[in-house]
């Protein structure tokens, strides 16, 4: 396969296509991938309706943890980034996404003894529970079975 400079989509060196985060390989163009791609628009199809009627969950958060996510929230990181790596762009979102609970916290969070609960938007709930189970790896066991 020769390379398609023209396609944006293409990564020009390989003739790959690009996924488009900083960082990634190509991924091979497979039939597999295809349909894993097939997939990835079905799951987005899905996620438009799941948007349409969730807003926000009520979670219950130590106090500690809640103190923590304010702090990433008040964290000033300044400064240019160089170019991320695939891991580096992931652990800057999981830290955007701490930083915005930290703000949800701050903002509607009320404190219940040792606790603090607060609405989350659901996008914000469902990234700590998938950074949860993606540190637990080969390991995780849904409570909820």
């Amino acid at each position: 396969m020769q390379p398609d400079a023209t396609d944006p989509t293409t990564d020009p060196t390989t003739g790959l296509p690009d996924c488009g985060h900083p960082g990634c390989a190509p991924v091979p163009d497979t039939e597999r991938y295809a349909l894993y791609r097939q997939d990835a628009k079905l799951l987005a199809a899905i996620g438009e309706h799941v948007d349409a009627q969730a807003d926000r969950v009520t979670v219950r958060l130590p106090g500690a943890l809640a103190r923590a996510a304010v702090a990433a929230w008040d964290r000033d990181d300044e400064g240019d980034l160089d170019e991320e790596t695939r891991e580096q762009y992931e652990l800057r979102g999981q830290a955007g996404d701490l930083a915005l609970i930290g703000l949800a916290v701050s903002e509607r969070g009320r404190w219940e003894g040792e606790e603090v609960v607060v609405d989350l938007f659901v996008n914000l709930a469902g990234a700590a529970l998938l950074a949860h189970i993606e540190a637990a790896g080969a390991d995780y066991r849904s409570p909820h079975p």
